[in-house]
């Protein structure tokens, strides 16, 4: 069933709310929904999960680059199935950060940023995912700055030859820590290959998601989505916030839904959260309805 017919029916209506949904009225919309390929935890193969996922309603997914899984394969799944691979997740910018001390392994992120790249655009994929920098205890906040900028500098020229854009998100890595900032970050390079993939749940900790998207704005290429509990954080740590299911949080779903009218938001919207099997992934698909335009 398409998604928007499937949501009119008044038995699915009484089952969302019977689970502690509120009726919201979300407008219609073009954003589109995603999950992770990691979240798909069922035995399967590349095509057989794109055909889950397909199943389930989403319009695309996203991969991890570098990875040990065949392109070919994935190139062939995505054409098989209609599938969208809308962008791919740079997998090395934890370990090997671009504001890193050493000069070795910011030339390893470097690397890594790149064959992101070349990933991305044989999948069709429009962006590639990148956590810029890392501050800690031996890496200053203006070093972070100053290494990732002048390493993202470096991978823009191949940005551009594909035609994938690099997209900044915010994450608790202790750095760019407020939407003013981010938005500098973005302008400083002067490139359209430059952007934010915002992450609707990691701010809702210390700010408001809705404040955010307006700040941020045009620079806003995609979304993460997830969820947060300032109780749970409270009753049990910073990292158990996120253990609370999509529309039972903190976040203000409708507020975040004006605030992306408002800018004029269309694209591409998904999913960061705890995968799992068939039932999950439709749960997950289920609660993206309620909360999101589709």
């Amino acid at each position: 069933m398409k998604r928007r017919a499937f949501m009119q029916t008044g038995v699915v209506g009484a089952a969302a709310l019977a689970a502690g949904f509120r009726p919201w009225g979300i407008r219609q919309g073009t954003i589109k929904k995603a999950v992770k390929f990691g979240m798909v935890q069922e035995p399967l193969s590349i095509l057989e999960k794109f055909e889950l996922l397909q199943s389930l309603g989403f319009d695309g997914v996203e991969m991890d680059s570098p990875s040990d899984l065949d392109r070919d394969e994935v190139v062939s799944a995505r054409d098989e199935t209609g599938l969208v691979i809308h962008g791919v997740v740079d997998s090395v910018h934890w370990q090997k950060p671009l504001s890193d001390a050493d000069p070795a392994i910011r030339a390893e992120g470097l690397a890594g940023l790149m064959t992101a790249l070349e990933d991305a655009h044989a999948y069709g994929a429009s962006t590639v995912l990148l956590i810029p920098a890392v501050v800690n205890k031996t890496t200053s906040y203006a070093q972070a700055y100053e290494r990732s900028q002048a390493e993202v500098r470096k991978a823009l020229p191949l940005a551009a030859e594909l035609g994938v854009r690099i997209a900044f998100e915010n994450v608790w890595n202790m750095f760019l820590l407020s939407p003013l900032e981010c938005a500098r970050y973005v302008d400083e390079f002067k490139s359209d290959m430059v952007g934010w993939y915002f992450d609707v749940g990691n701010v809702v900790n210390y700010g408001w998601p809705e404040h955010w998207i307006r700040t941020l704005g045009h620079r806003i290429i995609k979304l993460d989505i997830k969820e947060y509990s300032r109780q749970k954080r409270d009753l049990e740590g910073p990292y158990a916030g996120f253990r609370v299911p999509l529309g039972q949080g903190d976040c203000d779903w409708p507020a975040v839904t004006e605030a992306l009218a408002d800018i004029g938001f269309e694209g591409w919207a998904t999913a960061e959260i705890a995968g799992g099997d068939r039932i999950r992934l439709q749960e997950i698909a289920r609660r993206m309805d309620r909360i999101l335009p589709t």
